[in-house]
């Protein structure tokens, strides 16, 4: 017997679906999806992403600058920054820098690294490269100090750190057959250069002349991170992504502060 239910249209997912989409995953904000997306659309959202970031960004400048106005010391207002932007992102990067440490620092084989990885809780190595991950933010930018150069920088390293997450999952293949990284899928090419476009285009505007260093310093982070996920477990996951968010980051950051 034939089925008279009416079907409903199938909704065609504009750019601004894919944009709040890739809000929804990469911060806290209380957003809601009007529909459930298709699964194509997760892997075309992260070309997205740096737009994303660069809106984290100017987020923790504010944080920054409202804390400067209140006369708090550049230290402070640099450790109420960091933790805002941790606190608007729900920890996702750190978490994922946290279980790659563990991973690829407590296990012999890559069957172990995978199984430790996918532990919720947190040994040493993790804890320690959380600890070194904060530090090295919160002194970058209590040393950058003015308020106009700590929102730029933070731009920078917030866009530029997303867009090389598209660039990853395209060139490596999901180390699980399960998980995070193989349910969104290889993003389309043209999304990755979306990313990178929008990263170019947000970091010249912010940082001007530094947008060569910075493109260098974010290429040879994502690399290190990729060629290390490579040797410890012949792919990528969603933790391999976010250790690779932090490491673009402190490496931009970083950056900015030593071409100042």
């Amino acid at each position: 017997m034939p089925d008279s239910t009416p079907h409903r249209p199938r909704h065609r997912a504009t750019w601004l679906d894919e944009l709040m989409l890739a809000a929804v995953f990469l911060t806290r904000l209380p957003l809601r999806l009007s529909h459930a997306p298709e699964p194509d659309v997760y892997p075309r959202s992260m070309g997205w992403y740096p737009l994303v970031g660069a809106g984290l960004g100017l987020f923790g400048g504010g944080v920054f600058a409202l804390a400067s106005l209140a006369h708090l010391p550049a230290t402070v207002a640099a450790v109420l920054t960091v933790a805002a932007l941790a606190w608007a992102t729900g920890g996702l990067h750190e978490d994922g820098l946290a279980d790659v440490a563990d991973g690829f620092g407590g296990g012999r084989t890559r069957e172990r690294k995978l199984e430790i990885m996918r532990d919720s809780r947190v040994g040493s190595y993790g804890v320690l490269a959380v600890v070194l991950s904060v530090a090295l933010r919160v002194s970058a930018v209590a040393e950058l100090g003015a308020p106009l150069a700590v929102a730029a920088a933070l731009v920078a390293a917030s866009a530029c750190s997303r867009a090389v997450l598209p660039a990853l999952a395209w060139t490596l293949e999901p180390a699980r057959k399960d998980g995070l990284a193989a349910s969104h899928g290889c993003p389309p090419s043209r999304r990755v250069v979306l990313a990178l476009a929008l990263a170019a285009v947000v970091t010249l505007a912010a940082v001007g002349p530094a947008v060569l260093g910075v493109a260098l310093a974010s290429l040879a982070a994502a690399a290190a991170v990729g060629l290390l996920a490579l040797r410890h477990l012949r792919g990528y996951t969603g933790d391999v992504l976010g250790a690779a968010q932090q490491a673009v980051e402190i490496a931009v950051l970083l950056t900015l502060v030593a071409l100042r």
